[in-house]
């Protein structure tokens, strides 16, 4: 039997061989295209024989670049464990000689393997990737999107700082709108008021009126803005306003993107009796809807992974650090974040969710405040709780019970 270590890369990685006693009999760089993986497989079947089934290899996790080689070589027959770059980094301290090159880091991959200290991996079905990859980006563009809202307040902290206290969101379709046709307070101050009316009872549909156009350019005249290169700001304004509108809409079609994915697992999993609009079990959880459903279905995948709540928990990286040495024992831990940071990211939004809308959890909320826990640390209590209540649900496939008792066993702080 032989273990194979690869560390991976964008444009080369490293391959290493051990045979069961732990000597090398095989090392070679293999280039990440078609032509370098034939050479990896035609060499294997050179050295090592025809048959797959000999030799396992391991690999990391690394970006996306992983991905590529492990279907090739699974393709091929051949078994391939993929682990967390943590988990090798920590192997990496076994060994007395601290170094770190590619070479190195695939033998401690292939060492890791011989040792039985990893586990077989499946690459996600193609819903779920779908699930990940579209969830992962509409993250990534509502990041974006709040990045350029604080450059537009940042504008307008400088030419109309009064701006913001005219409405009860800078960003609402009525201010978008006024913004990009008057874009500075000079505009506003010269602009007619019965047009100024006209314009905001238009585009509010009647909710605003004549007492807010007067507000408007009253502040307009009196504002404390600063009158250097306006015009300037002005064109930035606009034009950041019109990015934020064409990225909203790519969101849209992201999110419909997403219904469409999870219509499809609801088709798979017709058996389930759901209430009528859920598409998975776990949307029956108070604080979770389609959305986060769909960013927590995609990063968990198959939750059968998961042999009990605790170790979903640490794979969000919830789960509390333990520091402890002789008879020192710390008494301020923080979660450990050493987990899927996408997965971590919708089960906090879920939880502050699920703090308002699920009586038990916002109860359990209230205690932990009532403990004196600061608002973080109480909302990380409940998206503990959250994951353990998603695992049951998910795992048993039945929906949530709002009249179950949820308790977890030997607490979970």
């Amino acid at each position: 039997m032989y273990f194979g270590g690869i560390d991976i890369a964008k444009r080369q990685h490293e391959v290493c061989v051990l045979n069961a006693a732990g000597e090398q009999v095989l090392a070679m760089p293999v280039p990440n295209d078609s032509a370098g993986a034939d050479r990896l497989l035609r060499t294997l079947r050179s050295r090592l024989g025809p048959d797959p089934q000999v030799v396992t290899f391991c690999m990391e996790a690394t970006g996306h670049y992983w991905m590529a080689l492990y279907g090739y070589l699974t393709h091929k027959g051949y078994s391939v464990h993929v682990v967390n770059p943590i988990q090798s980094d920590a192997a990496r301290d076994l060994y007395i000689r601290k170094s770190k090159t590619d070479r190195k880091d695939a033998f401690i991959l292939a060492d890791l393997l011989r040792m039985n200290r990893t586990e077989a991996t499946e690459i996600a079905t193609e819903p779920i990737l779908k699930l990940q990859t579209l969830s992962r980006t509409r993250f990534a563009f509502v990041d974006h999107v709040s990045a350029l809202k604080q450059r537009v307040l940042g504008i307008l902290d400088r030419i109309f700082p009064e701006y913001p206290g005219c409405f009860s969101d800078v960003f609402i379709k009525t201010s978008r709108e006024l913004l990009k046709n008057y874009s500075t307070p000079e505009e506003l101050a010269e602009a007619d008021l019965s047009e100024l009316t006209e314009f905001l009872v238009k585009h509010s549909r009647g909710r605003i009126g004549a007492d807010r156009a007067a507000e408007i350019q009253r502040y307009a005249q009196g504002t404390f803005g600063i009158s250097l290169a306006v015009d300037a700001f002005a064109l930035e304004l606009r034009l950041l306003l019109d990015q934020i509108e064409f990225i909203e809409e790519q969101i849209g079609a992201l999110e419909e993107a997403i219904n469409i994915v999870l219509e499809e697992l609801a088709q798979q999993n017709h058996d389930r009796d759901l209430p009528e609009g859920a598409h998975h079990v776990i949307e029956t959880i108070p604080g979770i809807g389609p959305v986060l459903a769909a960013a927590i279905i995609g990063e968990i995948g198959d939750i059968s992974r998961f042999s009990n709540a605790r170790k979903l928990v640490a794979y969000a990286g919830l789960d509390a650090t333990v520091r402890e040495s002789g008879q020192f024992t710390g008494t301020r831990n923080r979660i450990s974040k050493r987990g899927s940071p996408h997965l971590r990211r919708a089960i906090w939004l879920a939880a502050v969710s699920a703090r308002r809308f699920n009586p038990q959890l916002r109860a359990y909320y209230d205690s932990k405040r009532a403990q004196g826990k600061h608002p973080l640390v109480a909302t990380g209590a409940v998206a503990r709780r959250l994951l353990h209540i998603i695992h049951a649900v998910w795992t048993k496939g039945s929906p949530f019970n709002a009249d179950y008792c949820w308790t977890l066993p030997g607490g979970d702080d």
